[in-house]
């Protein structure tokens, strides 16, 4: 994956109030941690910052002050009604290094005719090179039975990548949907009183 590079400015401003006025700048409050160092705080463009992590695990090269410094978004915090970005917590990373991610599970395929598949685990916990984080993960259910499951350590996980995640742990499951039962015992009994009524 291609790193992206964002312009940061240091933030020597603190508090709720000065977080506002950032934001109103159209810009986004950020720290930098990590190796051992203090923690860096800057302020990332807005809009730019927005649409870079709109991809997962993205590489961000962060420039301050002319010097740029790998890093990935270890935590977004959003304001939950406009769904804009308010602070963003950014991990220091270095090429090599490996570090843990949580990576999304694509379902691919269709299963057997007549059931339905359940997506217990949405996400699988991984490391891998900070430089090559996978995005995701396609789990294929082309063809399975009722009754199949797809163990975590089932997946075929990306090339550098090792699973963290508990490998008995089910990911998919496929089934039976599970009102058609339900559904056939509700017109039987919705047919009754009708028939009593007949035989009277």
């Amino acid at each position: 994956m291609a790193e992206i590079k964002l312009a940061a400015e240091p933030r020597t401003e603190f508090g709720k109030g000065a977080a506002r006025r950032i934001r109103r700048d159209n810009k986004i409050p950020a720290v930098l941690y990590g190796h051992g160092d203090d923690p860096v705080h800057v302020t990332l463009p807005g809009h730019e910052s927005m649409l870079a992590l709109r991809q997962t695990n993205v590489l961000l090269n962060i420039d301050v002050n002319g010097k740029g410094q790998l890093a990935v978004a270890k935590d977004v915090q959003r304001d939950p009604v406009r769904n804009v970005i308010e602070h963003i917590d950014l991990q220091v990373v270095s090429a090599g290094e490996k570090i843990t991610v949580d990576i999304s599970v694509n379902i691919v395929g269709e299963s057997a005719p007549g059931t339905i598949h359940l997506v217990e685990e949405q996400t699988l916990s991984v490391e891998a090179e900070a430089t090559h984080l996978p995005e995701f993960v396609e789990v294929s259910i082309e063809g399975l039975e009722s009754g199949a499951q797809i163990l975590a350590g089932d997946v075929k996980l990306p090339a550098g990548s090792e699973l963290l995640t508990d490998p008995s742990y089910v990911v998919v499951l496929v089934t039976e949907p599970r009102g058609e039962a339900g559904d056939e015992e509700s017109a039987a009994s919705a047919e009754s009183p009708a028939e009593a009524s007949s035989e009277g």
